[in-house]
Parts: structure tokens; C-alpha cells; sequence
């Protein structure tokens, strides 16, 4: 696994800065959708029915609040 590593570094350090900067833009994304793709998926194992609001019930409870 290190080897794979600094494989990796050394590539990264070869790249220019405005491709790194590209890439980087590319890899956040990915991780974002990553991580909110598994956020819904966990939600839709652990959510009963019941559980979420729909828009008017969620209106209705926001004007309950204010």
C-alpha cells in the first residue's frame, strides 16, 4: 500500500498547478456526492414511515415555530 502511495505523490507533484487545482475541483465533487449519496442510503434503511414531513406538513410546523 505505500508503495501505491507514493506513487501517487509523485505523480500528483508532476502535475502542473493548474491541473492540480482542476483535479482537486473534480475530486471534491466526487467526494460530496460520495457522501451524501451514502447519507440518503443510510436514510432510507433507518427512516419509518412517518418519520419525514411533507412540504405542507413541514410549512404548517415552521409557522408553528415562528
Amino acid at each position: 500500500m505505500d508503495l501505491m502511495r507514493n506513487r501517487l505523490y509523485r505523480l500528483i507533484d508532476r502535475l502542473p498547478e493548474d491541473e492540480r487545482t482542476k483535479l482537486w475541483k473534480r475530486l471534491e465533487a466526487v467526494y460530496q456526492d460520495d457522501y451524501l449519496l451514502k447519507a440518503i442510503q443510510s436514510s432510507k434503511q433507518s427512516l419509518q414511515p412517518g418519520d419525514t414531513l411533507t412540504r405542507e406538513g413541514a410549512l404548517e410546523f415552521l409557522a408553528f415555530l415562528s
